[in-house]
């Protein structure tokens, strides 16, 4: 049979109510930070992505600009050197 003693052990090391609801709050406010943290890295990702395809336009607009001093060059006789 459980002798208060035994009952008064256990007690210091079992969760109580109050334990359990404290995990819940923090188990809810960890996932509302997980959720934010998800949501701003999708941002980023968006944002890197258009930097990524803008990066490619400017690109391709500095080689058809390249292309143009090419031929202006070639037409008056100049030589382009890099």
């Amino acid at each position: 049979m459980l002798t208060s003693e035994d009952i008064q052990k256990l007690l210091e090391v079992l969760a109580t109510r109050e334990d359990v609801r404290e995990i819940k709050t923090e188990l809810t406010d960890l996932k509302e930070t997980v959720h934010e943290l998800v949501t701003a890295i999708d941002r980023l990702a968006k944002v890197v992505d258009d930097l990524r395809i803008e990066y490619a336009a400017v690109v391709m607009k500095v080689d058809r600009h390249e292309k143009w001093f090419h031929q202006i060059a070639e037409k008056l006789g100049i030589k382009l050197e890099y």
